[in-house]
């Protein structure tokens, strides 16, 4: 499966750095402070200081009673026998922090072997997830998640993927041109929200951003009723603000 070639956004820059605090940490078993780090890893110490609280806060780093840092429990975790367990564990507790400060349903999806995946999901009584009443592996020409994976593939990729999943409109809304969907998933860029107004589903609204790394495509979206579409860019900027957690967790 080819890749479109990446234009990378924050988070992605973010965990870029972080990894490479977590590698340098790890060969300093006694703790190193901000400072050392900043001066060796040429990184300026205010925006460090910004991922070292991300790092501490998602368990990846701890800081000693006397000052320094030192790898943290999630990252031991993930680096056990338990890794599978550990990621899976470490992914849920992320999308249900997710789902509570953005007030939506939360998920984490992967285009696997050619299908769409929704891998994880946190949802709740004041956060529905969308009814998937068509299979979301039929319907990535409607569906946020979907068209946000598609965007990261080659076009000869997402030729492929049409052909296999004729597009079939689900609403009045649906965009079922193939000629116009590709168009648009040649237009969109990597730091603009791929959105879903009633698309996939009457009555829903939905927003997906590209969480990827490497050769792994996926993404982050949330989803939340028609009636609460006034509150969807200001969540996703949040979903995106907050997307550095499921990127390294799934880095790691």
């Amino acid at each position: 499966m080819a890749l479109e070639q990446h234009r990378q956004t924050a988070p992605v820059y973010a965990v870029q750095h972080a990894l490479r605090v977590l590698e340098f940490v790890d060969t300093h078993g006694n703790g190193v402070t901000a400072e050392q780090l900043a001066k060796d890893l040429g990184v300026p110490l205010t925006y460090l200081n910004q991922l070292l609280a991300m790092l501490r806060r998602e368990r990846y780093l701890g800081f000693l009673p006397g000052g320094g840092y030192v790898i943290g429990e999630s990252l031991v975790m993930l680096g056990s026998a338990q890794h599978d367990q550990a990621l899976s564990a470490k992914l849920q507790a992320i999308l249900v922090e997710l789902r509570d400060e953005v007030g939506a349903a939360v998920y984490f999806s992967r285009y696997d072997e050619g299908e769409v995946r929704i891998v994880d999901f946190a949802d709740g009584p004041n956060a529905p997830k969308v009814n998937e009443w068509v299979d979301f592996r039929m319907a990535a020409h409607a569906s946020a998640v979907g068209k946000c994976l598609l965007s990261q593939l080659d076009h000869k990729s997402r030729l492929e993927h049409l052909s296999r999943h004729r597009p079939a409109r689900l609403t009045s809304r649906t965009e079922i041109d193939d000629r116009v969907l590709l168009t648009k998933l040649d237009r969109q860029p990597a730091s603009v929200p791929t959105l879903d107004y009633q698309e996939y589903a009457v009555g829903t609204v939905c927003a997906a951003i590209p969480v990827t790394i490497g050769s792994t495509v996926a993404c982050l979206a949330l989803s939340m009723p028609f009636a609460e579409a006034h509150r969807l860019r200001p969540a996703v900027e949040t979903l995106n603000e907050r997307a550095a957690p499921v990127l390294l967790t799934m880095s790691i």
